[in-house]
C-alpha cells in the first residue's frame, strides 16, 4: 500500500468534476498534490479544500494542450514538493454535436485537450520516472474508449485514442523492464458540472448516459488503481457488459445507439444556444464535484466494491466450497 503523506501527485482538470473529487480524497490521505486545470477560481477552491482535509496542495495554472506548459507545471511541482509519484491525467472538454455539424476547430480543440493531453502529461511524467525507475501513471479513461456513442464523436475518438497509446507505452515499459507503472480507470456516467459547461448544439441539456455515478466513486477508483497498479479497472459492471456485448453483436449496438443515443443524453429541458461553454476558455467560478444530478446519481458501485476485495471474496467462496465438500464426504 502507499503511504499517501510521504506521495507527491499531480492531478489534471483538479479544479471540477471527477479531478476535484480525487484530490479532496488525495487530500484526506496528507498527500502533497499539484493541482493542474486552466480554471483558477475552482483551482483556489480545491486548494483550499485539500488543505483543510490535511493534505498539501499547490496551484499550477496550465492548459495541457501546451506541452510546454505541462512541462513547466511538472517542474514547478517538483521544486516545490520533490520528485513526483503519481500522475493522474483527468483534463478533458467535449462538444455535444453531430458530427456533420461540427468545425475542424471544434475537433482539433476536444483532441488537443482530451487526448493530446493525456500525451503531454505522459511525457512529463515518464521523463522523470523513468530515470527513478519508479512511479504510477493513471490514465482517467471511459468506457466509451470501446464503446462509443453518437453526438461525441470527438471524445468518443480522444478515449480510443488514450486506449491505444496506453497499450502501447504500457508494452514499452514491460520491454525495458521498467518498474514504472500505467493504469486505466475506465468510467462509467458520472454527474459532474460538464454537462452545463460543455459547447452543445443540442436542442435540450445535455446529460449523462444513466446509470449514474457520483463523482467520488470514481475517485475511490481512480486512487485505488494509483495503490494496486491494475493493468485496468472498470468502476461497473454495466462497462463490462456492453463491452462484452459490443464485441459479440457490435451491429446490434449500432443500431440500439441510433435509436436511443440521442433521446438518452438529454434531459427534456431545451438548452439555451447562447450558453456558454468552456471549450476555448475556462468558464469562472468554483463549479466543483457535482453537477445537476445529484438526485439520480449513485454514491456505491458494487462492482467496484468486489473488485477492491476480489481476494478476500475468493478466499471466503474458496473456504465455502470446502466446507461443502467436508460436509458432503469429499
Amino acid at each position: 500500500m502507499m503511504n499517501w503523506k510521504d506521495s507527491v501527485v499531480v492531478v489534471t482538470g483538479a479544479s471540477a468534476g471527477v479531478g476535484r473529487a480525487t484530490v479532496r480524497l488525495l487530500g484526506s490521505k496528507g498527500a502533497k498534490i499539484g493541482l493542474m486545470a486552466r480554471g483558477l477560481d475552482g483551482l483556489e477552491a480545491a486548494k483550499q479544500e485539500v488543505e483543510s482535509a490535511g493534505g498539501k496542495a499547490m496551484v499550477v495554472q496550465a492548459d495541457v494542450s501546451d506541452a510546454a506548459r505541462v512541462e513547466f507545471a511538472a517542474a514547478a511541482v517538483e521544486d516545490e514538493f520533490g520528485p513526483i509519484d503519481v500522475w493522474i491525467n483527468d483534463a478533458m472538454v467535449s462538444v455535444f454535436s453531430p458530427f456533420h455539424l461540427m468545425t475542424p476547430e471544434e475537433f482539433r480543440r476536444v483532441t488537443e485537450v482530451t487526448y493530446l493531453g493525456y500525451v503531454y502529461g505522459t511525457m512529463s511524467a515518464l521523463t522523470r520516472m523513468r530515470k527513478r525507475d519508479k512511479g504510477m501513471i493513471v490514465q482517467v479513461g471511459s468506457a466509451l474508449a470501446y464503446r462509443a456513442i453518437p453526438l461525441q464523436s470527438a471524445y468518443c475518438g480522444a478515449k480510443h485514442a488514450i486506449e491505444g497509446f496506453t497499450e502501447s507505452i504500457r508494452c514499452e515499459l514491460r520491454h525495458d523492464q521498467s518498474n514504472v507503472k500505467i493504469t486505466m480507470v475506465q468510467l462509467p456516467a458520472v454527474n459532474t458540472p460538464q454537462f452545463s459547461w460543455v459547447k452543445s448544439r443540442l436542442p435540450r441539456k445535455p446529460q449523462p448516459v444513466p446509470p449514474i455515478f457520483q463523482p467520488e466513486v470514481a475517485a475511490s477508483a481512480i486512487v485505488w488503481a494509483a495503490e494496486h497498479a491494475p493493468r485496468e479497472i472498470d468502476v461497473t459492471i454495466r462497462n463490462k457488459i456492453l463491452l462484452a456485448g459490443n464485441e459479440i453483436f457490435p451491429k446490434l449496438g449500432d443500431i440500439y445507439l441510433a435509436k436511443t443515443g440521442y433521446d438518452s443524453q438529454q434531459t427534456d429541458e431545451p438548452e439555451d444556444p447562447n450558453r456558454e461553454n468552456n471549450l476555448w476558455k475556462p468558464l469562472p467560478g468554483d463549479h466543483g464535484a457535482h453537477g445537476d444530478f445529484d438526485s439520480g446519481a449513485r454514491e456505491k458501485s458494487l462492482y467496484l466494491w468486489a473488485t477492491k476485495h476480489r481476494k478476500a471474496i475468493s478466499a471466503s467462496l474458496g473456504v465455502l466450497a470446502l466446507s461443502i465438500l467436508a460436509k458432503k464426504g469429499f
